[in-house]
């Protein structure tokens, strides 16, 4: 009999202890430098066959019509954090490097913290890019130039990092993988202090010269982060409170460098091989919550930062008729289509109809105001300031109004773009990137800016600036209020942050 009763308790026990919940686990799982046209649920021509994320879309919503707020990493990975447009940021073009300090500052609400409000154990995996404090023994002139190395104390803890903004758990490096320092960080702590400075200048295995821990392999950092976040499931699988896992990738951004188990196996280049690693990486993740029973009560997100990077070498891809950027023009850095329209799958069983497609446009920025309107948390008028909820699409088979007005892109250089419903206007002549048209001689006697029809030329091909003068009127004093407000939802105005640099705009004072 007593046998009998311990076997009760340790039943309700569990029962009581599993993420039974009425809130669901979430894992958010950003790629690096991944292409629309590289998914092949998106793109049916192409050459590189995601199985994985194939799964994700046939069991989950794909959206056709979503954006990453930045055509670069550190200021999607801002807006994805914070809710916020990145140029509302002191960091109003460029990236930041492996030294930078943080660029979000310890006060502002984060989705790590507003979830660790509603109960959530929250956890930061990966690429981290977003700046944090380190101790340094000397001055840090120059500190975000990416090729600059400085004197750290490895063995004091960073400041101002994943924990202050919200991640009770952390594992991960500061910049991304081509940038020094190589030093993982778990909790604020350095894991092992560098041992020996590495560089490798093979154009797709290329990183910058650094001091390197004697446990970091540059190969093998994508298997070990991955092994990191599935076991983070694992254990969390079995805690009473539901999670979060921010699981940022660095891959397949450079360096390009599949294992062994992977090279060859696409048959296009080596980039191709380190895409179908990065599928394998979702399949793990995806194995590890079937195996742990939380997949149906897993809102499973999955998508990339920017578009693809010319470093996967876009002429090599075209020889086996592969393009990344699909149907669209540019790549990363890019104010046009394919540096910022990426792949946005969510996979949430017990409410999401399987196989669905949405057009409706979003933005990464949205996953802040999504998780507030799931656990019914208020979002202050300070924060999230460019955050639609998307959550009505999960729980709905009905296509609902409008989430957002209009969704404003940035490129690498600050240049703008708005757009709203099939019109996009840029707001330069040019990329505002790296792609063609941007050096002085290929602007020269381009009109100022651009306007497309993205539904008749979602190409970007054929500009009608002249053609729509309402048009651009329209959008041109959207944009403004949008930044004057210093937000693009409703609510109390608020400030931007960092010098007002659009005032030099010439479509600010025409």
């Amino acid at each position: 009999m007593f046998l009998i009763f311990l076997l009760v308790v340790s039943f309700q026990t569990r029962a009581q202890t599993s993420n039974s919940t009425d809130h669901p686990n979430i894992v958010y799982i950003l790629a690096d430098d991944l292409g629309i046209g590289d998914v092949s649920g998106y793109n049916p021509d192409s050459k590189i066959h995601t199985k994985n994320i194939d799964r994700l879309i046939n069991g989950g919503l794909k959206f056709t019509d979503a954006h990453t707020s930045s055509a670069v990493c550190t200021p999607t990975r801002y807006g994805i954090i914070t809710g916020r447009y990145n140029w509302r940021s002191t960091l109003k073009n460029g990236v930041l490097g492996g030294y930078s300090k943080p660029l979000i500052s310890n006060d502002r609400l984060t989705v790590g913290k507003l979830l660790q409000e509603k109960g959530y154990h929250t956890a930061f995996v990966g690429k981290w890019h977003l700046g944090w404090g380190w101790e340094f023994e000397e001055n840090t002139n120059n500190i975000d130039n990416l090729a600059n190395n400085f004197e750290v104390d490895y063995t004091k803890p960073i400041i101002n990092g994943p924990k202050e903004l919200g991640f009770t758990y952390s594992y991960g490096f500061s910049g991304s993988l081509d940038m020094p320092p190589y030093v993982y960080v778990e909790d604020s702590r350095i894991t092992a202090v560098p041992d020996r400075v590495t560089v490798n200048v093979d154009e797709k295995g290329f990183w910058r010269e650094g001091p390197t821990g004697s446990n970091f392999d540059h190969v093998q950092v994508l298997p070990h982060l991955t092994r990191k976040a599935v076991e983070y499931i694992q254990t969390q699988s079995n805690a009473p409170e539901p999670f979060f896992l921010y699981f940022a990738l660095p891959a397949p951004h450079t360096p390009i460098l599949p294992t062994t188990e992977f090279m060859g196996k696409s048959n296009t280049n080596m980039y191709g091989d380190f895409m179908l690693q990065v599928d394998d990486v979702l399949g793990q993740v995806m194995q590890a919550l079937e195996e742990q029973g939380e997949l149906d009560n897993t809102i499973l997100i999955f998508t990339s930062d920017n578009g693809c990077s010319p470093k996967a070498s876009f002429p090599e891809l075209e020889k086996v008729n592969h393009d990344p950027s699909y149907i669209y023009r540019g790549h990363k850095a890019d104010i046009y289509e394919g540096g910022h329209r990426v792949p946005f799958i969510v996979h949430w069983p017990e409410k999401t109809q399987k196989a669905q497609t949405t057009s409706t446009t979003i933005c990464t920025t949205d996953l802040m105001a999504t998780v507030a309107e799931l656990v019914n948390y208020k979002l202050p008028d300070q924060a999230g300031e460019d955050s639609f909820s998307f959550l009505p699409l999960l729980t709905s088979t009905d296509e609902p109004e409008l989430l957002r007005e209009a969704t404003v892109h940035h490129s690498i250089d600050g240049s703008f773009a708005i757009r709203k419903a099939e019109w996009k206007l840029i707001l330069c002549p040019g990329s505002g990137g790296w792609s063609f048209p941007r050096t002085p001689e290929e602007l020269e006697g381009l009109p100022a800016m651009q306007l497309y029809n993205l539904a008749n030329d979602p190409g970007e091909e054929q500009n009608l600036i002249g053609n729509h003068p309402g048009k651009v009127e329209e959008l041109k004093s959207l944009l403004t209020a949008y930044i004057q407000n210093g937000r693009s939802t409703p609510g109390a105005l608020q400030k931007n942050d960092g010098p007002e640099t659009w005032k030099q705009l010439h479509w600010m004072t025409d």
